[in-house]
């Protein structure tokens, strides 16, 4: 394998430096303030936007490598999370060479003004982008589910309803099915008998429940409840141990209303081949078959109460994102362990099933270059060339594969790229996908003076997919501008530098045919 760090602006990669071109001497990565005595994640900065702040990334080619994946259109969304100021904690959308495409400052989880979960989904025929937005506590959520269009904004909301109130919509999936309607998940208090597990007689715990809402209409058309239909008992957390963990932490008592015992953790709910549900539990280490009419599991795979024997390579464990590929197999991303500092790597994971013998085995396993444990988050995603793409969760990484296991790369956005650097970055899921952005904002133009008599133009269009070039037209004023140069878009933003002095800059955006996409004055 070759690795290869992101100097300055974009991914180098061996034998494509005609495509991924170090493009701007300006927008170089530089020191800035941050409130944390760690020393910051390396960043990029833009003159035109210096609010925008990305990481800088560190590229691995695996064995599978090929030029097709340098030069794919597809994008990858992340929404990561760092500890320092810089780079920005927001959620962001790259290029294949991992270049910024459109960035979102806002914090993360703080606050409920940042995205959590973003990704691209069909909805009407028409690629949307939909993400969480809502305080995020920790291992969970409150909020709503909103559908951004390709000018990136809002066009509608998801929520809960029916026998829950709004606005108590879970961070953890969010699923378009292709009825027009969306399963979205919900942590719900309610009163139980804790006795059983360890816990009070009249406590509490995290229901986890599903609704499948109707978007046009907000109509719920199916919930479901796991105390309805999983015992307590089936939960690998040990109450003793949780309760000490958050006494140490102050946490109120565990299993009050205050702090509710989550045996369950549902973490995904997706559409089977044959229309029923799979769901993902984290703290039962299972995934269930749910019949979409009666509710009823149809069966378990994995954890105390699994209806198939599982080899021993095909135990899995805290798991994520589990779904059925067009083969047959059931993918998801195997944590294997509740914390970074686990024994074993995690992994993607591929199992065959059959429904004939009851019985599970491994049919691929995805693993990372070196040894991985992501204790917490993350996601596989099955694409629609047979590849299998992976966000690390709480490891600051993604991946793609082929679908037979074979490493194609492996991308480190956070920390764990730089030494003496502990700045976070994890994302909780990472897509790869389609994606045409046409914001309703325009490019961002600044000029700066050289101190020679020579200035230069940086140019930017946060969001913006579609430009493959700039045009410079510049004048005394709006009515006497003239067309000066035509410059290849070279990044998120592009420098052109111009000779001499000018009263009026006005750069417009030129898509692949030449089409005047939008126009940005100059600002000095």
């Amino acid at each position: 394998m070759e690795t290869h760090t992101k100097s300055r602006r974009r991914l180098v990669a061996v034998g494509a430096t005609a495509v991924f071109a170090l493009v701007c001497a300006g927008c170089g990565s530089a020191d800035a303030e941050t409130e944390s005595d760690e020393p910051p994640v390396p960043h990029h900065d833009f003159v035109s936007r210096p609010d925008l702040k990305p990481p800088e990334l560190e590229f691995t080619q695996g064995p599978a490598w090929g030029e097709e994946y340098a030069e794919s259109d597809e994008y990858i969304f992340l929404t990561v999370d760092y500890e320092t100021e810089t780079p920005s904690s927001a959620a962001m959308i790259l290029d294949a060479t991992g270049e910024l495409v459109w960035m979102d400052p806002s914090k993360l989880h703080v606050d409920d003004t940042g995205h959590f979960d973003l990704r691209p989904q069909q909805y009407r025929g028409e690629t949307i982008l939909t993400y969480f937005k809502g305080p995020a506590a920790i291992g969970y959520g409150y909020g709503d589910i909103f559908l951004m269009n390709d000018q990136y904004q809002v066009f509608d909301t998801v929520t809960t309803g029916g026998s829950l109130p709004p606005h108590e919509t879970d961070f953890h999936d969010a699923v378009i099915t292709d009825d027009g309607t969306m399963l979205v998940l919900a942590y719900v208090k309610k009163p139980a008998d804790l006795s059983h597990v360890g816990g009070p007689r009249e406590g509490w715990i995290h229901d986890g429940v599903i609704q499948e809402i109707d978007i046009a209409t907000g109509e719920v058309v199916f919930e479901w409840s796991s105390v309805d239909h999983v015992p307590l008992t089936e939960g690998l957390l040990d109450f003793d141990d949780e309760a000490g963990a958050d006494a140490e932490e102050d946490q109120p008592e565990l299993g009050t209303f205050d702090n509710p015992f989550d045996y369950f953790h549902i973490n995904s709910a997706t559409v089977d081949d044959d229309g029923a549900i799979l769901a993902s539990a984290r703290h039962t280490n299972a995934v269930y078959k749910i019949n979409r009419d009666t509710g009823d599991i149809e069966w378990t795979l994995g954890g105390v109460a699994s209806d198939f024997a599982l080899d021993d390579d095909a135990v899995f464990a805290w798991q994520h994102s589990a779904a059925r590929d067009t083969d047959g197999t059931l993918t998801l991303f195997d944590n294997h362990a509740r914390n970074a500092d686990g024994d074993k790597s995690s992994r993607g994971l591929r199992l065959s099933l059959d429904d004939d013998t009851m019985t599970a085995r491994v049919a691929t396993e995805y693993l990372p270059p070196t040894e991985r444990p992501a204790g917490s988050m993350a996601n596989t995603q099955l694409l629609e060339n047979g590849n299998m793409f992976i966000g690390w969760g709480q490891q600051p990484y993604y991946s793609e594969y082929t679908h037979d296991g074979e490493l194609i790369y492996d991308v480190c956005h956070g920390d764990a790229c730089h030494e003496n650097s502990d700045g976070g970055g994890g994302s909780y899921r990472a897509y790869k996908g389609d994606w045409e952005g046409h914001p309703t904002t325009d490019p961002t133009v600044v000029v700066q003076q050289n101190g020679q008599g020579a200035e230069t133009v940086y140019v930017s269009w946060n969001g913006a997919t579609e430009v493959a070039q700039w045009r410079v037209l510049t004048g005394h004023d709006a009515g006497s501008t003239r067309e000066l140069a035509v410059v290849d878009k070279t990044g998120f933003e592009t420098a052109i530098p111009l000779e001499g002095s000018h009263d009026y800059v006005v750069i417009e955006a030129l898509d692949a045919d030449g089409a005047v996409l939008g126009t940005g004055t100059g600002q000095r």
